[in-house]
Order: C-alpha cells, then sequence, then structure tokens
C-alpha cells in the first residue's frame, strides 16, 4: 500500500468510528425495549418514544452540525459528538425513569445527528475521486459494525445474566441486564475522542478560511505534491465563485438550478427509512418473537441480521466503485420490496391456537381457569389472539409472558420469517443503506453542500422518527402482517419512482458533477 493510500485509509477509518457509535447507540435499544416496557410499566406509544427519541434529535443535531462545522471545522463538531455519545451511554444506564432514560438518548441523539451528517462530509472532502465511493462507505461499514456489535453485545449480557456464575451475578446482569446494554457504548465512544486528535482537519474547509498552506501539506499527503497543486486550485476556484454569491442562505436550496438535486435527496432520503429497515434494526428481538421462536433465539437470530448487515455492506463497499451506485440500488430496492413483502405473507398465513399442553407449559402467574376459555380456539392473526388474551388474563399478563404464549398459540413457519428478514437487511445494506450516504456527499454543489446535507439528513430523520415510534403501536393496531405490506408498498413505488430520476454520479470529480446535476 502507497504512503498516501495507507494515509488516507487511516485517516477515513478513523472519521468513520463515528459511524460505528450512531450504529451501536441506535440499535442496543433493541434489547432494551422488553425489559424497560415492564420496568417502567410503558404503554407501546411511549416504547416507541424510547426508540425513537435518539432520531428525534438526531434531526436536530443534523440541522446544526453542518453550518457549525462550516464556522468551526469538521474534527470539533466530531469531537463533541464522542463526548454526546459517552454521556448518553453513562446516564440511560443509571436512569432511575422513564422520563430520565429518554433525556439521556436524546443527549446521543445529537451526537448521532453530528456524525451522521459530519464524518462522510469530511470523508468525501479528503478523499481522492476514484475512491470516493468506497472512503465514504466506511462510514456505513462502521454503521452496520456497530449494530452487529450492539445486538452481540445484548446477546452476550443476556447469556451471562442467564448463566448464574458467581462472577457473573456480582455484576448485575441478571438484574441490570438492560443497564449494562446502554453503558458499554462509553468504551468505544472515549476511543473514539482520543483518536480524532490524530486526524487533520479538512484540506476543504482550511482553504475556504484562507489557510491553503495547511490545506496543500495535507493534500499532499492524499494525492501527491503535483496533484495537490491542481486539487487545491480547483477547490480554490469553487470558493471564489462561490463568495461572488454573498452569503448563503436556506432559500438558495430552493433555487430552481438545484431542483433535481434536491429531489433526489430527498426521495432517497425518505426511501431509506420508510420501508423499515430501523424498525428491524431497533425492533429486532421483538420480531423474531413473534414468530415464536422464544426470547434467547430471537436474541440469536438478531445477531444473525448484524452479521449480515456487515458482510452484504462489505459487498456494496466493493461493488459500489465498479458498477456504480445506480445499478446497486435498483437490485436492492427490488429485494427490499420482496422480502418485506414475503414476510407479510408468512405472517398473514400464520394462525393461533392454544391446546392443553401450550397452556400447561405456560408460567405459574398465568391463570389456568381464565385462559382455557381460549383452549382449542383458533386466530387467524396476531391482534385477534392478543385481544383474545387481553380479555381473559389481562394486558399486564400477556405483556409479560408473551414470548411463551406466542410460541405456544403459533403455526406458522418461522424460518422463512428468518429468511425475509436476513434477505431484506442484505438487499438494504448492498444498496440504500450506503449509497445514500455517497450521494448525499456527491450530489449537492459545494457552496451549499453543508447546508444541503444537513436538510436532506433532516427529513431522512424525521421519517425514522416517525417510523419507529409509531412501529409497536402499528404491532398492536393493525397487526405485524399489515405493517411490513405498508413497507412492501412503499418499496416498491420508491424503486421506479428514484430510478427514474437518478443518474450516474461514480468516477467523476465534486465539481465535474456540479456542472452535470446543477440546472443553469
Amino acid at each position: 500500500m502507497q504512503q498516501n493510500t495507507r494515509f488516507i485509509v487511516t485517516v477515513a477509518l478513523i472519521v468513520a468510528l463515528g459511524g460505528f457509535l450512531m450504529g451501536f447507540d441506535a440499535s442496543v435499544i433493541s434489547g432494551v425495549v422488553g425489559f424497560i416496557e415492564l420496568e417502567f410499566d410503558l404503554t407501546k406509544i411511549q416504547l416507541g418514544w424510547s426508540v425513537s427519541s435518539l432520531a428525534l434529535t438526531a434531526t436536530l443535531g443534523m440541522m446544526l452540525s453542518g453550518p457549525i462545522s462550516d464556522r468551526i471545522g469538521r474534527r470539533p463538531v466530531l469531537k463533541v459528538a464522542a463526548v454526546l455519545f459517552a454521556v448518553s451511554a453513562l446516564a440511560s444506564a443509571v436512569a432511575p425513569n422513564f422520563f430520565m432514560l429518554v433525556a439521556a438518548r436524546m443527549v446521543g441523539g445529537l451526537g448521532v445527528g453530528a456524525a451522521l451528517i459530519i464524518a462522510p462530509m469530511y470523508i468525501a472532502e479528503i478523499a481522492p475521486p476514484q475512491s470516493r465511493g468506497r472512503l465514504v462507505s466506511f462510514n456505513q461499514l462502521n454503521i452496520v459494525i456497530g449494530i452487529s456489535a450492539a445486538f452481540f453485545s445484548n446477546y452476550l449480557i443476556l447469556t451471562l445474566g442467564d448463566s448464574g456464575t458467581g462472577w457473573s451475578e456480582a455484576l448485575g446482569p441478571a438484574e441490570w441486564s438492560w443497564r449494562w446494554m446502554l453503558g458499554v457504548e462509553a468504551v468505544p465512544a472515549i476511543v473514539y475522542f482520543l483518536a480524532l486528535h490524530f486526524i487533520p482537519e479538512s484540506p476543504r474547509w482550511l482553504a475556504m478560511q484562507d489557510r491553503d498552506d495547511d490545506a496543500r501539506i495535507i493534500l499532499e499527503r492524499v494525492t501527491g505534491e503535483h496533484q495537490a497543486a491542481d486539487s487545491l486550485q480547483a477547490v480554490k476556484a469553487s470558493i471564489e465563485a462561490e463568495s461572488e454569491l454573498g452569503i448563503i442562505s436556506p432559500r438558495a436550496l430552493f433555487h430552481p438550478s438545484l431542483k433535481l438535486v434536491l429531489t433526489i435527496g430527498i426521495s432517497v432520503g425518505i426511501l431509506q427509512q420508510i420501508t423499515g429497515i430501523n424498525s428491524v434494526f431497533f425492533y429486532a428481538p421483538m420480531i423474531f418473537e413473534q414468530s415464536g421462536i422464544g426470547t434467547s433465539a430471537s436474541f440469536m437470530q438478531a445477531v444473525l441480521v448484524g452479521l449480515v448487515n456487515l458482510a452484504f455492506t462489505i459487498v456494496a463497499i466493493v461493488l459500489i466503485d465498479r458498477i456504480g451506485r445506480r445499478p446497486l440500488l435498483g437490485y436492492g430496492m427490488t429485494g427490499i420490496a420482496a422480502c418485506m413483502l414475503t414476510l407479510a405473507y408468512g405472517f398473514g398465513t400464520a394462525t393461533y391456537t392454544l391446546d392443553a399442553d401450550a397452556i400447561a407449559g405456560l408460567p405459574a402467574d398465568v391463570d389456568r381457569q381464565q385462559i382455557a376459555t381460549l383452549i382449542d380456539t383458533s386466530y387467524e392473526s396476531d391482534t385477534e389472539f392478543r385481544q383474545a388474551v387481553y380479555s381473559t388474563v389481562g394486558e399486564d399478563v400477556y405483556k409479560r409472558h408473551e414470548s411463551q404464549l406466542v410460541s405456544g398459540a403459533i403455526a406458522m413457519n418461522p424460518r422463512l420469517i428468518l429468511v425475509a428478514i436476513l434477505g431484506f437487511v442484505a438487499s438494504f445494506a448492498v444498496s440504500i443503506g450506503p449509497i445514500m450516504w455517497v450521494l448525499f456527499s456527491e450530489l449537492f454543489p459545494n457552496r451549499i453542500r453543508g447546508m444541503a446535507i444537513s436538510f436532506v439528513g433532516l427529513i431522512n430523520s424525521t421519517v425514522a422518527f416517525l417510523v419507529t415510534l409509531i412501529f409497536p403501536w402499528q404491532l398492536e393496531a393493525i397487526g405485524i402482517s399489515a405493517t411490513f405490506f405498508i413497507y412492501g408498498l412503499f418499496a416498491t413505488l420508491g424503486l421506479f419512482f428514484v430510478m427514474r430520476i437518478l443518474p450516474e454520479t461514480k468516477g467523476r470529480s465534486l465539481e465535474e458533477l456540479e456542472t452535470i446535476l446543477v440546472r443553469t
């Protein structure tokens, strides 16, 4: 590996650790929801709020981080994000009530928003055009590594809590398992903060501040001395053109010349979330429990979700600068639609019947006489079965023993559900997962890039907030089959729309893309 290549890869990997923390912070809650629902006696909307509150403040972090980074630099904003991650992890772990837990999660959301915006922006600004897609995808790779690490960490803590060994009991994972799940994030957050001291500032930002000598030194380490001079000259020419336009206001985003890039950015930002990816990542154990496999197995299958996500993100990184953004997006969105519709079919054909043996195997605090009225009565949907159990033994009993009740009653093919979930995650990871952030870093002109990425990131995070907020309510109100059918319908419609308007962007410099995409 050449010296300049080693340098840029090292810098990109360090910066992309923000993606690891974002993925971990977002997905660690998947193992927590079942515990906090009972401990804090939450409604379904409150449960959704405990998950989605992070996305809400992430939108604020996205709005602020771009403009702030244009003023003080990319690296200081990333350091602040690392501190926010650490504070959020520790505060969440010791939260005495639901309010404090949500407040702590919202602090972490600010870090998520900053990391989501600034990390790929920084990498795009320092990376050579021929490897920009791959290097920006490092951020998405680290996001999925973080997701995988969170799933595995949750499973490990749950397993330790059930092991009964002396040292595990002394640490308290059985009693405080969800607190340990949330608290361990402080360790990588501290590592990230320290590692950021070893990277330079973005050369594009330095050029914006008229620190040309500093920018040239960094560009020489990236592309070599002769290429660095040409790159700096192109950046300065772009900055001079921007300065002639004066101070950029938010209204500049809606200039007619930016109609195409803004439409693409908004469409891709909405599509990435409205197909249900965060419902899968944030509620994976809950979804797998609905197939009747039990709590421990559902946590183990959630680990598989993380591993598949990681594997196919690596595939995307290998292919994105070879075959391009557009073909990957088309194949992936087709797979997302097919898998969501398969999930809708799989859960839609399930039936629920409690026989005498299933009732005999229920925990002792489930009233046998009351629930005996349901023996051998078949229900065609999860909502019908849930309401029937509510009316006999009560909602509280159902919540405490939902896993045992569902596994004892359901008749379906859980392997179909597992395959469809893994297929959905693979399709997402190889396409719109990493491609969205690459496109965000490529589409917008230099003069408004920070503001534009913050704007479309805000829309993406807002949709993520709404999807994760209402998912528990959707499961209870309309059922899991209808919920996945809606996701599949959105994926199908989005596929046709985005593929119609999206051009190919691979292999072109940011300045060249500006001349192609910005309509004068």
